[in-house]
C-alpha cells in the first residue's frame, strides 16, 4: 500500500457544547467507545472535553488516511491508551475492512490540544 496521511483539527468548544446539551449522552454514545469516555475522564469526574476533541480528530484522520469515510461509524475507530501513555488506533467493522483492502499493515497516531483547538495526524502504513 501507498502511505496514506491523515489530518484533522477539531474546535474545542464545539465539543463542550456537545456534552453540555440535552443531547449529550446520545452524542457520546454516537461518537465514542465506552473505554474513550473513561479514558478522557477529568479528575472531577467529569468528561474533558479536550481529550474528546483529539480523539474527534483522530477518527476523522484515520478516515482521510484510508481514503474513505464513507459507511463508517466513529465508535468502529477507537483511540486506546496503552499503559506508557501512547495512544494506538484500533479498527472493527468497516473501517478494518477498508484498511485490509488497502494492505494496511499499520496505523500511526499523534494527538495533540492546546487552547481552543485539538488536532491529529494519522499515517498508514
Amino acid at each position: 500500500m501507498a502511505l496514506g496521511i491523515g489530518i484533522d483539527l477539531v474546535a474545542v468548544a464545539a465539543v463542550a457544547e456537545a456534552l453540555a446539551g440535552e443531547h449529550a449522552a446520545h452524542y457520546l454514545e454516537r461518537i465514542y467507545t465506552p473505554r474513550e469516555v473513561d479514558d478522557c475522564r477529568a479528575a472531577d469526574g467529569g468528561v474533558d472535553p479536550a481529550r474528546l476533541a483529539a480523539r474527534f480528530a483522530a477518527k476523522e484522520a484515520t478516515m482521510k488516511a484510508l481514503g474513505s469515510g464513507e459507511g463508517v461509524r466513529l465508535t468502529d475507530i477507537e483511540l486506546r491508551r496503552e499503559p506508557s501513555g501512547q495512544v494506538r488506533i484500533e479498527l472493527c467493522g468497516h473501517p478494518a475492512e477498508l484498511a485490509a483492502r488497502a494492505g494496511v499493515e499499520r496505523l500511526a497516531v499523534s494527538l495533540t490540544h492546546e487552547g481552543d483547538y485539538a488536532a491529529a495526524a494519522v499515517v498508514t502504513s
